[in-house]
């Protein structure tokens, strides 16, 4: 995958970065808060080579990518050049028009997904301080104990900081104010007070005749996130009456003495309360519904995967580690990647097409490494009944291990990596639990099937070029495509453009245009028009999609020399006129005008052939021939 092109492909069927309010990314996805969602060309960008699926959930334009987003992510900072402020802007004004549930879950997202490498990192070695007690590998009170002990909690105890930083990039306010508040918070007298409380010997304090309780709020979640959302508005209205030539001093000092009281007071401790109560709520849950509770959340997950909503479930996870020292909700989400896993061996075992057993092979390392998205977006879910038998077995592999109490010890990214956490008397079970998962995953793969991919034959011959008469008698698996413009045609290999050339678009052939007028080549609709006019998406009537794009690079003229004689949803007839632009001025401007002509859902057919009798084409004649597959 070459992630500096796909990143300048993706960026452009977006609707540029013009069209880009901001974008993040988690472990397998961009996520971007577009100003126009109709600009983006979700088919087109789904059909790039490295991208697994495009969704909008929550009004957000998610880009599927699978373990090479990183890579992609920063390719677009690079090329977006993006002014943070602008982003931000345009960033709040998206989330305003969600829903309150999707906002909340993207919230969650959001201030979650910079930390999970260092939340994962610190879990796993956890675990393996738990194998190292456990098998007795060293003695409890040794060095090399005491230090991956160090290793292990650093995080997770000093997550109130971690989550200051990352909530404060979230609500858009100062990151050093945020850290200050969960300096308070973290602040040695309330973690002794708390400690000689447990102990019998000490009460909290009072400001102002109102308690102040001593809490130990390290490893806790809810409190910081809200003192920072607080923090966020008070920030904004200090600032807003404080004098310029005295607001760099005054108003930080006046938002924390307002806010660390506050938060001590009220904040802190009904945050903790709410942990609390999460987490008992949780461990009554799956201590007397644990098989019912275990089944539905091990078959659900994926679907929350899907919809990008299992993020929501992270912070209780983490709670329940904090609060009663394990979690019964690591152990499903473990079943249900293997499940997605196994789904995805058992078709690389049994297709035949080579190109999908290739995805098959390397979608199923990531999903038993804890990744799942390349095996559910790029193989299950593709192929639907493999999916189904996911879901089924853990589902099953869920209401076991909890239906044996099986716990974490610590929060992971759940995958064959972070067995360790499970150490302990009920390991037993979580690996029963496991080849429980596979086993019925891959069986019912088996025993359901799936309707294989065809390997798309080969040309090996030319192309007879259809008479008229060839045209009349097309059968309705076969649309005809009439060349948009009129000029002398191309192959499409021989385009500049490597996107183009190397079909990651589509199939399709490219035309030297003569003149500047683009015509529609079939009766059908206007799916998608860029912004800039120099490229269209069609749809046939027999549902076809095609791609015409005016030029190389032509989408930095910004629509200069072009004009637009349809709309975006506007139904067409063959023959009609959709663009209008000055040949010799974009090429003046020193940009080349071949124009590609690309069937953007190929795969939809057996066979898309081009008419290779003549190389000068006119306006209306026959173009390209698809035949269904």
């Amino acid at each position: 995958m070459n992630q500096k092109q796909l990143a300048k492909d993706i960026l452009s069927l977006v609707g540029g970065k013009e069209n880009v309010g901001s974008v993040t990314h988690c472990y397998t996805r961009l996520r971007f808060n577009l100003k126009n969602n109709d600009l983006a060309e979700k088919e087109t960008i789904e059909s790039l080579d490295g991208v697994i699926q495009v969704q909008i959930q929550s009004g957000q334009f998610q880009v599927v990518i699978g373990n090479e987003v990183g890579k992609v992510y920063k390719e677009i900072e690079k090329q977006g050049n993006f002014s943070s402020e602008e982003s931000d802007n345009a960033a709040q004004e998206e989330e305003k028009a969600g829903n309150i549930i999707g906002r909340f879950f993207e919230m969650i997202a959001s201030i979650f997904t910079p930390i999970i490498p260092a939340i994962a990192g610190a879990g796993l070695v956890k675990g393996i301080l738990g194998l190292v007690t456990t098998l007795e590998w060293a003695p409890e009170d040794s060095d090399i104990v005491s230090v991956l002990n160090i290793v292990a909690d650093a995080v997770f105890y000093f997550l109130p900081f971690f989550l200051a930083v990352s909530a404060a990039k979230k609500f858009k306010t100062n990151e050093f104010i945020a850290l200050a508040l969960a300096g308070g918070f973290m602040y040695p007298t309330l973690i002794e007070g708390a400690q000689a409380i447990a102990e019998g010997g000490a009460e909290g304090l009072s400001l102002f005749g109102l308690p102040v309780p001593f809490i130990d709020y390290s490893s806790t979640v809810i409190p910081i996130i809200i003192a920072v959302w607080l923090l966020s508005y008070v920030n904004r209205w200090v600032d807003a009456i404080m004098p310029s030539a005295v607001r760099i001093i005054f108003t930080p000092t006046i938002v924390l003495l307002i806010m660390i009281p506050f938060q001590l007071v009220a904040i802190g401790p009904l945050g903790s309360y709410l942990g609390v109560g999460l987490a008992d709520g949780i461990t009554w849950l799956f201590e007397h519904v644990g098989v019912l509770a275990g089944g539905l959340l091990g078959a659900t997950r994926p679907l929350l995967v899907i919809v990008g909503m299992h993020y929501g479930l992270m912070p209780i996870a983490i709670q329940n580690v904090t609060v009663l020292g394990f979690d019964y909700l690591v152990p499903v989400f473990l079943m249900a990647n293997m499940g997605q896993a196994a789904a995805a061996l058992a078709v690389f075992i049994k297709t035949q097409n080579r190109d999908l057993k290739t995805i098959a092979a390397s979608s199923t390392i990531s999903a038993f490494l804890g990744i799942t998205e390349p095996a559910m977006y790029g193989v299950n879910l593709r192929l639907k009944k493999p999916f189904i038998a996911a879901l089924i077995g853990s589902g099953i592999g869920g209401a076991f291990i909890t239906g044996f109490g099986v716990t974490a010890s610590a929060f992971v990214l759940p995958g064959l990596t972070s067995l360790p956490v499970f150490s302990g008397p009920r390991f037993i079970y979580l690996i029963i639990g496991l080849v429980i998962t596979i086993a019925v995953t891959m069986i019912l793969t088996f025993v359901l099937g799936f309707k294989d991919i065809e390997k798309k034959k080969q040309k090996t011959e030319p192309d007879v070029v259809p008479s008229d008469k060839d045209e009349q008698q097309s059968t309705v698996n076969e649309t005809i495509v009439k060349s948009p413009v009129e000029g002398k045609m191309i192959p499409l290999q021989e385009v500049s453009d490597p996107t183009f050339a190397e079909g990651l678009l589509g199939q399709g052939v490219a035309i030297e245009p003569a003149n500047g007028k683009v015509i529609a080549p079939f009766d059908g609709s206007v799916v998608s028009l860029f912004e800039t006019k120099h490229a269209i998406g069609l749809r046939s009537e027999e549902g076809l999609e095609l791609l015409i794009h005016v030029g190389l690079d032509t989408v930095n003229l910004e629509g200069k020399y072009f004009e637009a004689q349809v709309e975006q949803g506007q139904e067409i007839k063959q023959g009609d006129l959709l663009i209008a632009c000055d040949i010799e001025k974009i090429k003046q401007a020193g940009y080349p005008t071949v124009t590609p002509v690309i069937v953007t859902n190929s795969s939809d057919y057996q066979d898309v052939r081009a008419n290779d009798g003549t190389d000068q084409l006119k306006q209306g004649e026959w173009l390209l021939k698809t035949v269904k597959a």
